[in-house]
């Protein structure tokens, strides 16, 4: 007979929680942040502590009953034989409470093979709420017998009360005896590692250089503020610590600078993407497996997280992926929303003046990947702050996979799609988003058919080349995602990069420094948005005064670009005025903005930035040789690295 919960903690338990919802709810905010913060941890530990205590001891209980009905099996076998043995066990079922022919055979098997029950046995790793009828709801740290595992993700299992209900296997990860006998730390650290688990039960495929640690790294960080914000209902239960944002923040090995420096040959004599054509005097065109463009056009029935946070920004992150790793760089495009449609997201508002490039939903993607399931990963995100203990964060609402080619290795067409969103990780299964919404929900064709109108969903449109963008595109490196608001200026950073690695050098064996000024900084540019809108800007209106015959003329027309980027950037990065970029942070944006517009209509004014840099009222931050040089190898080994 299967041991019962004990009613003490658990009424407990949910009492402390209401206290914490109820806490989050308020809007008034906390003046000690710290202090709040610390409180609410200890109260989360406490808790947690209370759980596993509860989950210990009933695997305890369940440990010795196990070995008092082996011993009683022994004994009636030497004494009374098999018939009797049989005759006890029917009796043994009957009072456990009458279950099915099935659950008796498979408690045989448990005692005959200790074994087969361990593997059998489950623990649950976060608090799960049933969703429909058929589910079964559990606690973190409750124990779980698997009756059937089903491929769809969610497995029959029964909990000790007896109740049986299907239940997610994200949730899930298998039952060691030995886990019993640790401390609490221990087992505490266990719930949150489980990414092993995880991805054997959902057959991930792991490969050298997959980023599943880093997936790890970030769930183990977050978890247990993600655990807490659900607990209060102030995120559904499908948003998990964003993946992509993670990476990012790893180091640069996963941003736009990195992948826009070229990449040597293995014989590191010559560069793989960087070719230059006498014919022509600039760099060679170099076409790709894959080369198109895409347009982000809204994002319909994403949840709203509750009152406890406040949403800093909403934006989309998108990548090259082959459903194991991450082969590109990540872009990131801010989405705009309406109050009147708080769960609809747009791209590419219209604004006065350039758009910005943030907020550009047009982007292209190259890439040399000759995977069959080479696609693209999309990841909606929000940026937040808890209004109790002004903690910031970063959290997943949902990603979906697009993948380029189809079984037989034909491109997929271009149109529109219409993508449903997948809640979790991508390296998680049968996650839902918003569980209100079930995509397995049951009734009439009309009913299932409003069901999937009430799906989070990403619409995206694949837009075929023409030969003029196929031609612009394949200057650019071979792995590579951007926004086409900025292809021109990334066109004339390659041609820049060409002349000088390329045709001007003295010797393709010299290490020394290269001076020049745009090569040293125009990878940072990429990190920082506004002032690449800066640049933007500059260029536009300096564009708007050349002659048709000026703007056919290539060299002239990177002279006048180098010019322009003296003027405009340069200044502006190393300016003391201009506040370090933050991302998410709306008055650190808008004194950036502030500075850089001042700076832009100063310069107007006087034609140039360089009576501006002699003015006595100007504050810089002292130069150094980094600054004015590019150090190529020194790329290459930070790209080594």
């Amino acid at each position: 007979m299967l041991p019962r919960w004990p009613r003490g903690p658990l009424p407990c338990g949910r009492r402390r929680g209401q206290e914490l919802k109820q806490q989050a709810d308020e809007p008034t905010p906390v003046g000690n942040y710290h202090q709040k913060k610390e409180e609410e941890h200890s109260l989360l530990d406490k808790l947690t502590h209370q759980l596993q205590e509860l989950a210990m001891s009933i695997s305890r209980e369940n440990i010795t009953e196990i070995g008092a009905l082996t011993e009683r099996e022994e004994d009636d076998d030497s004494a009374e034989g098999n018939e009797e043995e049989d005759n006890d066990d029917e009796e043994e079922s009957k009072e456990s409470g009458g279950e099915e022919e099935e659950t008796q055979e498979e408690e045989k098997q448990e005692n005959e093979s200790h074994q087969q029950a361990t593997s059998k046995e489950y623990t649950a790793v976060g608090n799960f709420t049933a969703q429909q009828a058929g589910d079964l709801t559990f606690k973190k740290g409750e124990m779980l017998l698997i009756i059937e595992k089903k491929p769809d993700g969610w497995w029959m299992a029964k909990n000790a009360k007896g109740n049986k209900g299907l239940v997610p296997i994200t949730y899930l990860e298998p039952y060691h005896k030995e886990e019993g006998q640790e401390s609490s730390e221990e087992g505490s650290e266990e719930d949150v590692d489980v990414g092993d688990e995880i991805a054997e039960e959902l057959e991930v495929t792991r490969r050298t250089g997959s980023h599943w640690s880093a997936v790890r790294k970030a769930l183990s960080e977050q978890i247990n503020t993600v655990d807490a914000l659900t607990t209060m209902g102030a995120i559904p239960t499908g948003f998990r610590p964003s993946t992509l944002f993670q990476l990012l923040e790893e180091g640069n090995q996963f941003r736009a600078s990195y992948f826009l420096q070229p990449e040597l040959t293995p014989s590191q004599l010559a560069f793989r993407d960087l070719m230059w054509d006498a014919k022509t005097g600039t760099i060679r065109a170099r076409p790709s497996h894959v080369s198109l463009i895409l347009t982000l056009w809204n994002c319909k029935m994403i949840p709203l997280p509750g009152m406890s946070i406040q949403v800093l920004s909403r934006h989309v992150r998108l990548c090259l992926f082959d459903g194991n790793k991450v082969l590109s760089n990540i872009h990131t495009v801010r989405a705009t929303w309406q109050p009147k449609k708080p769960r609809t997201w747009t791209f590419s508002p219209q604004v006065t003046g350039i758009l910005p490039c943030l907020l550009d939903g047009d982007c292209f993607l190259r890439s040399n990947s000759l995977s069959p399931d080479l696609g693209i990963l999309f990841e909606l995100g929000i940026s937040y702050i808890r209004n109790s203990t002004g903690e910031r964060g970063e959290l997943s609402c949902g990603w979906v996979f697009l993948k380029l080619f189809d079984a037989s290795g034909i491109p997929i067409p271009a149109k529109t799609y219409e993508l449903f969103l997948n809640g979790g990780t991508p390296y998680e299964k049968g996650v839902e988003v918003d569980h209100s919404v079930s995509r397995r929900a049951h009734g009439s064709v009309f009913h299932q058919m409003m069901m999937m109108r009430r799906q989070p969903q990403l619409l995206v449109k694949l837009r075929s080349l023409h030969r003029r963008s196929r031609n612009i595109l394949s200057l650019l490196p071979e792995i590579f995602i951007g926004s086409m608001c900025c292809i021109h200026l990334l066109i004339f950073y390659r041609q820049i990069l060409g002349d000088v690695l390329l045709k001007g050098r003295m010797s393709m064996q010299s290490a020394d420094f290269i001076s020049n000024p745009v090569l040293a900084t125009f990878p940072t540019l990429l990190e920082q948005p506004d002032v690449m809108d800066a640049l933007r800007s500059s260029w536009a209106e300096k564009e708007n005064t050349l002659k048709r015959s000026e703007k056919r003329d290539g060299e002239f027309l990177k002279a006048v670009f180098l010019l322009v980027y003296h003027d405009c950037v340069v200044p502006l990065l190393h300016s003391t005025l201009l506040p370090p970029f933050r991302w998410a942070e709306e008055e650190t944006e808008s004194a950036r903005w502030k500075v850089i517009a001042d700076f832009l209509k100063q310069n107007q004014e006087n034609k140039g930035a360089l009576q501006a840099l002699l003015s006595p009222d100007g504050v810089h931050s002292p130069f150094d040789i980094s600054e004015l040089t590019y150090d190529f190898l020194g790329e290459i080994r930070k790209k080594a690295v």
